[in-house]
């Protein structure tokens, strides 16, 4: 069990529903960093921006998206995490994928669908919170919408944790920065956000504002807004440890059942 984890966060402007600049323009951010890291963590639909044009640039489980976060974990021995279209079954999802450097997929469908821009009638919802254990470290793996909904994101499971990729606009960035630090307050975790930067296909602005969130809520990094940025953070165990001891507030959250 590692007693800390690195994580390197990438906000990054997107090519409009272009995988393949995509997929170079990250090689190269992703090979930037010279810190050793555990994990990296990219946007949500980080090949293609937010689209619902699916058909035009959905991937396979065994797709060159795949693939090639297979090849950046095991080359820069790290995980490598963000949400991409996938294809399944003739069923569109928004899916995250945690990608190991042994080249193991544990993958989340967004539950969530953002329904104000008609997600819910591309991509099928998914039904199953996923917790990973990764390196002693329990992550619980969300994407953008998913944030505006405490209940799923309940800490019930003592994740270490809570981690959401994002194509979050400009207009309701304010939600995005309050809704980040209560859920670390609330979960008593690492709540870590990251979003992307730039405008996209239909005119969305995004300005970023990636972010983690202690077990207190103090921000611990310091990401400007608008610009490409990485940022590499260390969390520490014996800080959620020395907390969750001293201030046992999890011991009194609700017990409930998801329908």
């Amino acid at each position: 069990m590692q007693k800390t984890l690195n994580v390197g966060l990438i906000q990054s402007d997107l090519v409009w529903e272009n995988p393949e600049q995509n997929r170079l323009n990250f090689t190269k951010k992703i090979e930037s960093i010279s810190n050793e890291v555990d994990v990296i963590i990219l946007p949500e639909m980080f090949t293609t921006g937010f689209t619902m044009n699916a058909k035009a640039v959905a991937e396979t489980m065994k797709g060159e998206t795949v693939a090639w976060m297979q090849g950046a974990a095991l080359k820069n021995n790290a995980a490598i995490v963000g949400s991409i279209i996938i294809l399944e079954d003739e069923t569109f999802f928004n899916r995250l994928l945690f990608v190991e450097p042994s080249g193991n997929i544990i993958f989340y469908n967004k539950r969530h669908t953002f329904t104000l821009v008609g997600e819910h009638k591309i991509y099928k919802a998914g039904k199953e919170k996923v917790i990973i254990d990764y390196k002693g470290w329990k992550i619980c793996p969300q994407i953008c919408y998913d944030l505006r909904f405490p209940v799923w994101a309940r800490n019930t499971e003592d994740y270490d944790v809570l981690l959401y990729v994002a194509n979050w606009p400009k207009p309701r960035i304010s939600a995005w920065d309050a809704l980040l630090k209560a859920r670390a307050i609330e979960n008593m975790t690492y709540c870590i956000g990251v979003n992307r930067v730039g405008t996209d296909g239909v005119n969305s602005e995004y300005s970023g504002h990636t972010a983690v969130y202690d077990v207190l809520g103090k921000q611990i990094t310091s990401f400007q807004p608008h610009k490409e940025q990485i940022e590499i953070v260390t969390l520490e165990k014996r800080h959620i440890e020395a907390y969750r001891n001293k201030l046992k507030f999890l011991n009194d959250r609700d017990t409930f059942n998801l329908m």
